[in-house]
């Protein structure tokens, strides 16, 4: 109990001090604004260092601000108290503020929760318990709060959002440039783009351009402990190399069109390994896949997939050919729109994304160098669109081409488009 007492008073300075969190604004803040007033537990999850337990800070002082006394926000990590019950930290700050959580208003602030034995259950236990008075946060840097058990444990009772990367818009508020119109600074916000893509989105990285600080930054601040420590512990692991590996192949090849059986094979395990150790990756947000897209929902779940990590390899991102900086800039988009679906045919035309306007599929093809139109003229013939869009490094042009309509964009203007 002592040493719970001892992290709840490093965890809360607020409760001797003023509240007040740096915090540069994100976007999903505002998205989850009107669900802060409902009842229901919100869920925070995303990749390690993309700012959940910054984002938590900030709601506690939003609740402090709007009349909440700052020793009712009671925040705790579990990253290195995995066998901590929750119900003994609530016990904890009982005792250290001679309180009843019973009585008033508390907001509760619970990061890394996943890290946390059977978390849903004791989560579901102080929610039903104490829900009207008490107000749940909680984050993961796994997504376990899609999984059956959740969904059957905390049905009801949890939204759940996800944190991404910095989008560019983000990444322009935390260095302090609000360049507008687009079109008068366009040539500034194009250098911006590139401190931007090295960041590789992630916050603590903003103002640094150095390849060592960020290689050492990406591969000991977040991959190693994902997949050394979050995945092993998490998912039990027998042979954790094998999941290096695929991991460095796509940090190296982000975009690349794979064949679960042969690349199963090549690596010496079963296709159903393969599939699951992709699915780790998947749920501890260091891959991104793609669906080939079909009409048919059938066919999409037997054609090849594609795979992106979420961060790149700074090695990648730092070399100067073209046919790098081209893959570079194609990870930026699709990282960026977050589809769910690219389209590639058996004469191998391909669409790098597929998104959806109004329900109605929108081809989007990304461009660094020379513009070209075959891919985007073939689904539209199999799908019968008469619009798509190219994200080109400058170019920008309506053309008409066989009936459809292509407007080439430049990716600054494509990333700060209103929507």
């Amino acid at each position: 109990m002592t040493q719970i007492k001892d992290a709840l008073r490093e965890f809360n300075p607020w409760w001797e001090g003023k509240f007040k969190v740096e915090f540069k604004e994100r976007e999903i803040l505002s998205k989850m604004e009107k669900f802060l007033k409902l009842p229901q537990i919100i869920a925070l999850t995303g990749l390690r260092r993309v700012g959940k337990t910054t984002l938590m800070l900030k709601i506690g002082e939003e609740f402090v601000n709007k009349g909440l006394e700052p020793r009712r926000v009671l925040y705790f990590s579990f990253d290195e108290f995995r066998k901590t019950g929750l119900r003994e930290v609530i016990q904890a700050y009982e005792e250290m503020m001679e309180a009843n959580v019973r009585d008033g208003k508390f907001l509760l602030l619970l990061d890394e929760v996943q890290k946390l034995d059977g978390w849903e259950d004791q989560i579901k236990g102080i929610y039903d318990l104490y829900g009207k008075g008490m107000k749940i946060i909680i984050s993961g840097s796994e997504s376990l709060f899609i999984k059956r058990k959740t969904n059957e444990t905390l049905a009801g009772r949890i939204f759940s959002f996800k944190v991404g990367l910095l989008t560019f818009r983000e990444f322009l508020i935390f260095r302090g440039a609000r360049l507008e119109p687009v079109g008068l600074y366009e040539r500034e916000l194009n250098r911006l783009l590139e401190d931007y893509i090295i960041t590789l989105g992630l916050p603590e990285l903003v103002h640094v351009r150095d390849k060592e600080i960020i290689k050492k930054y990406v591969k000991e601040g977040i991959i190693d402990k994902v997949v050394y420590r979050d995945m092993q512990q998490m998912f039990r692991i027998k042979d954790i190399s094998k999941i290096d590996s695929i991991l460095n192949m796509l940090l190296e090849e982000p975009g690349q069109l794979w064949d679960l059986s042969e690349l199963a094979s090549e690596l010496g395990i079963s296709r159903q390994t393969l599939s699951t150790y992709l699915t780790y990756l998947e749920e501890s947000f260091l891959v991104k896949k793609l669906y080939n897209y079909s009409k048919n929902r059938r066919k999409v779940e037997r054609k090849l997939k594609k795979y992106y990590p979420t961060i790149i390899s700074p090695d990648l991102l730092f070399r100067d050919d073209s046919f790098s900086k081209s893959k570079v800039f194609e990870w930026l988009i699709v990282m960026q729109l977050d589809p769910d679906f690219f389209w590639r045919d058996t004469f191998k035309n391909e669409v790098d994304i597929v998104m959806f306007d109004k329900e109605k599929a929108m081809p989007v093809e990304v461009k660094y160098g020379k513009i070209e139109h075959g891919g985007l003229l073939a689904f539209a013939k199999k799908f019968s669109v008469s619009e798509g869009k190219i994200v080109s490094r400058s170019s920008e042009e309506k053309r008409k081409v066989n009936g459809m309509v292509v407007n080439v964009v430049p990716a600054v203007k494509f990333l700060l488009r209103k929507t």
